[in-house]
């Protein structure tokens, strides 16, 4: 499978010829005004690209970057640990360490994540054993074993917490106790299952979420010591809330405990049960007491594309059906409604696929955005076989970071400049070009993540570690390096060019998660623990039946600002 020109994708406005018309959604309507000699197979890049994409990539060169991306999540968890532990993030360019803004409860950007539970600690745990760093692991280890505590007056977003927090503790956890030690020598003399019990904890600190709804659907935030503040949002997000199977699922049958699998997979049929009946869809924000869609935009991004990645994982790791079945129900719904342009990516008329946000009830398009969240898909179609598509979805998001050097937040496809302007460090593109050179072994993806790699070097190293991008264009910095640049931009870029990586070995199954920390597919996963049944059924509140709940088409929009995460 060949990579399409990247070169082809930049410089151009996409057009508005649909192509394979049956692609077009919303009754074929073009998602832009016609240019219909608008991105060319080849310009003047083109001696460029094949001189130097298609060439062979050196096992030196692929060592050297190798070698690169671990001493760039050293740098970043070295001066963590020198500068900002126990909090939980560090300011890279004062060389500082950041907790929750208790003096602003309102800056959610901030308190949704940070818990004052050392969160880039926690969330790297996972990435020193990928990297074989076995000594650093039990010390981390250790270290959050000692120290760390979730009986703290921290209001968390449940989604942040569980992805970050939960999510990395069983996958240490995990890797303790694999008898192969895959890695290398990663058990902990006298460990007594202190991440799980840890993992447990949190959880259930979690739970009064899922308490006093009458969806089913969770509250999209909790303080860990009181419960759901009074007063809290109504509103959630679908991916926020339908994002948690993973995490509980494990956590339920490593304990044995159904309640977690149970209240998280009671949040993604409420969920299911409200998507349209007409086009299938969901939108980004429901009211978890009507069941109201307040944000009726249905796309690949914020607010959406976790719940898409969860179905397919959650069937990947347990072996239900129904998330198979809800999983292919929603991607064919995708295909119909979302993907714009021709139907082959290198063939045909008419301009490359893509996929745009549209109204979840009509299938019409809403805007020209998409926002870098969205370069998580083409690896989702990796995962499901659907190679050549994630090729071409892949090439157009490279364009991007070709051109800037990263991915804006949100890029106007339609006038070919970035709408929102910073850049968080954030791991998506980096991940799907991992799962696309998993999946072709095409060199060219040793050489994106090559410049992927000189970008992040270039741009935004700062003093202490790696700093936002404020501005992609003008490559200004802001003072913070979120925790999943450790624990996802750097694993997927190290595993790119370390090839003889234990994850990488045959007879090794790995999944990551939507924060990258790994799991192996175990056999004790498989089995279930009673999930579709909770042990105290009748006494939970907010019981949802089959059917009860029916598509409401709310007429409000709220910014979603709180989900892109």
């Amino acid at each position: 499978l060949k990579a399409p020109h990247w070169a082809s994708f930049l410089g151009q406005a996409w057009g508005g010829d649909s192509g394979g018309g049956d692609n077009g959604g919303g009754g074929g309507q073009s998602p832009g005004p016609a240019a219909a000699s608008s991105w060319p197979r080849r310009n003047s890049g083109g001696d460029e690209y094949e001189k130097r994409y298609n060439r062979a990539f050196s096992p030196d060169l692929r060592s050297q970057l190798r070698d690169a991306a671990r001493s760039m999540f050293s740098f970043g968890y070295d001066n963590y640990m020198a500068y900002a532990f126990p909090q939980d993030e560090l300011n890279p360019i004062h060389c500082r360490g950041r907790g929750p803004d208790r003096g602003n409860p309102s800056n959610l950007n901030i308190n949704d994540v940070l818990g004052n539970y050392s969160l880039t600690l926690i969330d790297a745990l996972d990435t020193l054993a990928v990297m074989g760093n076995s000594s650093e692991f039990r010390k981390a280890v250790k270290l959050v074993i000692d120290t760390v505590t979730f009986d703290t007056d921290s209001t968390v977003q449940v989604f942040e917490a569980t992805i970050r927090v939960l999510g990395s503790l069983l996958s240490a956890h995990i890797i303790i106790t694999d008898t192969r030690q895959p890695f290398g020598d990663m058990t902990i003399k006298g460990y007594d299952d202190e991440l799980l019990h840890m993992a447990h904890d949190l959880a259930v600190r979690l739970l009064p979420a899922f308490e006093n709804t009458k969806t089913g659907i969770p509250y999209p935030r909790v303080n860990l010591r009181t419960g759901v503040p009074s007063g809290s949002n109504n509103e959630t997000c679908t991916a926020g809330a339908g994002s948690l199977l993973v995490e509980f699922g494990i956590l339920s049958r490593l304990l044995g405990d159904s309640t977690f699998e149970w209240v998280a997979r009671r949040a993604v049929k409420a969920l299911w049960n409200l998507r349209s009946n007409d086009t299938g869809l969901l939108g980004n924000v429901v009211n978890i007491q009507t069941g109201h869609w307040v944000g009726k935009q249905s796309g690949l991004g914020a607010g959406l594309d976790s719940f898409y990645e969860y179905l397919l994982k959650s069937y990947i790791l347990f072996g239900e059906k129904e998330d198979l079945e809800m999983f292919n129900d929603v991607y064919r719904s995708i295909q119909n409604y979302l993907r714009r342009g021709r139907e082959a990516c290198n063939e045909g008329e008419g301009d490359p696929p893509l996929y745009v946000n549209v109204n979840m009830f009509s299938g019409q398009l809403m805007n020209t955005w998409i926002d870098s969240l969205q370069a998580f898909f083409p690896g989702l179609q990796v995962l499901i076989g659907d190679v050549e598509d994630a090729i071409c979805l892949h090439a157009f998001y490279y364009a991007i970071w070709k051109r800037y050097g990263a991915l804006p937040e949100r890029y106007n496809w339609q006038l070919q400049a970035p709408d929102v302007l910073f850049y968080p460090l954030r791991p998506e593109l980096v991940e799907s070009t991992y799962l696309l050179y998993q999946a072709t072994k095409n060199p060219f993806y040793l050489h994106v993540g090559m410049d992927i790699l000189q970008s992040l070097e270039k741009y935004t190293k700062a003093k202490c570690g790696y700093a936002t991008l404020h501005h992609v264009i003008e490559k200004s910095k802001e003072d913070r390096m979120e925790s999943f640049f450790l624990s996802e931009t750097c694993k997927y870029l190290f595993l790119l060019f370390d090839e003889e990586n234990p994850v990488h070995k045959s007879g090794n199954k790995y999944m990551f998660t939507t924060e990258g920390h790994i799991v192996s597919l175990d056999k004790r996963l498989r089995v279930s623990v009673g999930q579709n049944t909770s042990p105290e059924e009748q006494k939970k509140p907010g019981k949802i039946k089959p059917n009860e709940l029916k598509a409401n088409n709310s007429i409000s929009n709220v910014s979603i600002g709180q989900c892109l995460t």
